[in-house]
């Protein structure tokens, strides 16, 4: 692996792991299409020892820290929750019932993700079946988004409560310009856009059942499979149960960050071991890259939310993953 390769595919890591449209099938696509020296590298992937798959878990690890640091205030009000309700036996705020759903959301992927990671990344980091994958993201993001739509329409309000945003619950607002998804007064909700109808009357995260939480933690298990976002399934479920954009999107985020910080942990001995020898200079150099365009993807995405939808992550899903079943399949 070069240093341009390493830079190219952690900046690739970057993006696609927090737009919904799959890092782990770009991480195969895109050097299977650019073929020669690059696609030996997704060859290598699919096998059982691999060291672009230690490569591929820096680059993770990368990801999951850029969202951890974004997000740092949210994670110490909801750790300081956590650890109070648990102390105390009891649940009194808004923190601390969503950092029990986190937890909560957080068991589904976490065990079948030790029994069931390898093998299907063995199995499906493939081109044809990443393509496949892929472009069912894309059906999963325009079907979701439209139900979500056809059910505000239907019953505009969920139980009469009107939503803050996600890093507004149990939080003072921030001013503009602050780390971390900015504040829509309850006013606007849905500044320099149109908003769509029942938009602002939303459920808060918190307002989530126990239920709500398992089944969006269902639901991030089919990102397992390359191809298949966990942000973009999460949102889908999030914008279902009654989120608005903005409140899934930054949902999806939260919850995506331990299952991906606790998988790269426990690969971290792949890193260490004989599969990181003499590619470890380039997994800094690509996680490097992972992190620093990460960082800047969530900053673009929590703004995103706010005013537009996932139909454009739909379209480019389906097309990219029909043009790319089109050359690795036939």
């Amino acid at each position: 692996m070069t240093f341009l390769q390493a830079i190219v595919i952690g900046i690739v890591q970057g993006v696609t792991e927090l737009f919904p449209v799959s890092s782990l099938g770009h991480t195969v696509l895109v050097p299977a299409l650019i073929g020669g020296s690059w696609a030996k590298l997704v060859a290598q992937e699919a096998s059982p020892e691999s060291p672009y798959l230690a490569f591929v878990v820096g680059l993770h690890v990368a990801t999951a820290a850029a969202l951890i640091l974004f997000f740092w205030r949210e994670w110490l009000r909801l750790l300081r929750g956590l650890c109070v309700s648990a102390i105390h036996r009891r649940i009194d705020t808004d923190d601390q019932r969503l950092a029990w759903l986190i937890l909560i959301a957080s068991v589904p992927v976490g065990l079948l993700g030790l029994v069931l990671e390898h093998p299907l990344r063995v199995l499906f980091a493939k081109p044809v079946a990443a393509a496949a994958f892929l472009t069912a993201n894309g059906v999963l993001l325009g079907v979701g988004q439209a139900a979500a739509r056809g059910r505000r329409r239907r019953r505009p309000t969920v139980d009469g409560a009107h939503a803050a945003p996600l890093v507004a619950v149990g939080a003072e607002p921030r001013s503009a310009g602050a780390t971390g998804v900015g504040v829509v007064p309850d006013t606007d909700p849905c500044p320099g856009g149109v908003a769509e109808s029942g938009e602002g009357d939303r459920r808060k995260p918190a307002g989530l059942s126990v239920a709500d939480a398992l089944g969006i933690g269902v639901a991030q298990t089919a990102a397992l499979c390359a191809g298949i976002s966990r942000d973009g399934i999460c949102m889908v479920a999030g914008l279902w149960r009654g989120l608005s954009r903005e409140d899934a999107a930054g949902f999806a985020f939260l919850l995506s960050a331990p299952p991906i910080f606790a998988a790269g942990l426990l690969k971290l001995p792949d890193l260490l071991g004989p599969l990181g020898t003499g590619i470890r200079p380039q997994i800094l150099a690509g996680s490097g890259a992972a992190f620093v365009v990460a960082f800047v993807s969530v900053w673009f995405l929590t703004r995103y939310f706010r005013t537009r939808s996932l139909l454009p992550m739909a379209v480019y899903c389906l097309l990219f993953g029909v043009a790319c079943l089109l050359r690795f399949g036939l």
